[in-house]
């Protein structure tokens, strides 16, 4: 499995069939355009920033169908160090001071091989104030959480979503899962130099007696000293994700009805907003197309999903659908139909 290979060690997280693509070093895509790695601008004073797209685990939930057990993935990423933090200085010069780089995959960011090196870099460049990581925790040990606070990393977003072992490994999608090394991780975290913050997945029917003692647990062990110390996260239904058979995604209303209950119940702050992190609207990296603009697109590598391949024009990536029978290395033409924060998709003209 995965979660025993080493940090870095990512060849049983790969999805049967999936390749391996490496940005700037076999292909020199842009870090700007695609959800599935390089770095993301929503237009405030946070980055996201996707090194790897790579997970151990492969929950029911998963928004991204991430894991071993993917069954849409056709390729994964994984970003050159230096290629990266060259991209992340330049935006970060752009974007002005107190910026927060959240390394934030759409899988495990623990399965990138040069993990404690990047939030090194990052805390080298002037412009950063705050790093924080998502993690499942799978791959932490006490030896990598002193690493990487001493790297600079200021908070972990740890995903643990029952404190049920038998729940918690059905959550996750494997009998495999180790929660009680999660909750080791969890409390060396609250023991160190940085903040915890508890990220549970509120699945409707499945965790709902779970949320409690998560709430108290995270509580017990000294979670969020700067931050908060939860983040409870609604499960949303997604076309191209995992959804439990059965399960529906509650209302937003019925949502934070629930987390102020809990709340007055703790005495603790469930429900959020980007001001309890310091997040405030900044100038976005400006939009390169237009929505329905037509454009002639190279192409790079396979696509992240089935039927997508990767593209680039003007200095963005593209993820170009309905892409099956389009061969790495031509130029196509496309229309563009996203682009919302610069995330681009487009669709070939016949």
């Amino acid at each position: 499995m995965c979660m025993n290979r080493p940090v870095g060690d990512f060849s049983a997280c790969m999805p049967r069939r999936a390749r391996l693509v490496r940005v700037g070093v076999e292909v020199d895509a842009p870090l700007v355009g695609t959800i599935a790695y390089g770095i993301i601008d929503r237009g405030t004073n946070l980055l996201q920033i996707r090194p790897v797209s790579l997970c151990p685990l492969s929950c029911i939930f998963c928004s991204t169908d991430a894991g071993p057990r993917s069954r849409g993935r056709q390729a994964e990423y994984l970003v050159e160090l230096d290629y990266l933090v060259e991209g992340l200085r330049q935006i970060a010069k752009f974007k002005g001071a107190g910026v927060e780089m959240h390394i934030d995959t759409v899988g495990e960011p623990l399965t990138y091989p040069r993990i404690v090196e990047l939030v090194q870099a990052l805390r080298d460049i002037p412009e950063v104030s705050v790093i924080s990581m998502q993690s499942n925790g799978v791959l932490l040990t006490h030896r990598l959480v002193e690493e990487l606070a001493d790297a600079g990393l200021d908070r972990i977003n740890l995903s643990i979503h029952a404190l049920n072992p038998q729940l918690a490994k059905k959550l996750t999608g494997t009998t495999a899962y180790p929660l009680d090394h999660v909750l080791e991780a969890a409390e060396a975290i609250a023991q160190s130099r940085i903040d915890l913050l508890v990220a549970p997945v509120w699945v409707p029917n499945m965790n709902d007696d779970e949320i409690p003692k998560l709430i108290e647990y995270a509580l017990r062990i000294g979670a969020g000293r700067r931050w908060p110390p939860l983040g409870v996260q609604k499960y949303l239904r997604h076309r191209r994700g995992r959804n439990p058979a059965g399960v529906r995604s509650m209302s937003w209303k019925t949502f934070y009805t629930a987390l102020r209950r809990l709340e007055r119940r703790y005495g603790v702050k469930l429900v959020l907003s980007p001001s309890d992190f310091g997040i405030v609207k900044r100038k976005m990296l400006p939009k390169v197309f237009r929505l329905g603009e037509r454009v002639r697109v190279r192409v790079l590598a396979s696509g992240w999903l089935r039927g997508e391949k990767l593209a680039e024009a003007k200095g963005v990536a593209i993820t170009l659908v309905d892409a099956d029978e389009i061969p790495v290395g031509s130029r196509v033409r496309a229309r563009i139909i996203q682009n919302k924060h610069n995330i681009y998709l487009a669709r070939p003209i016949p």
